[in-house]
């Protein structure tokens, strides 16, 4: 499975109907509204790059108050659990 993260600019007087139709978009596991340099962070999860490509620039891209996106690829997810595991190696 691919993990990326979409960084959204949205148009400011749609953001919870943006947020809910980037959400409906297959391929999309979460939208969060957030403060700061984006308006909306999308979680995309497929089977491989070229589903990434067409959920992104034909999908979202496309959504009526998407102004602009930027998209991150994740190579390795980490969470308190597998750090904490890491530490008790060998004991």
């Amino acid at each position: 499975m691919i993990n990326a993260i979409v960084m959204i600019d949205a148009e400011a007087h749609a953001i919870p109907e943006t947020a809910q139709a980037v959400a409906d978009v297959d391929g999309v596991t979460e939208v969060y509204s957030c403060a700061g340099d984006v308006d909306l962070i999308a979680i995309v999860k497929v089977r491989d790059h070229q589903q990434i490509a067409e959920v992104v620039t034909q999908r979202i891209n496309k959504v009526p108050g998407v102004v602009n996106t930027a998209t991150h690829i994740a190579f390795q997810s980490y969470s308190s659990a597998d750090i904490e595991a890491g530490f008790s190696i060998g004991e």
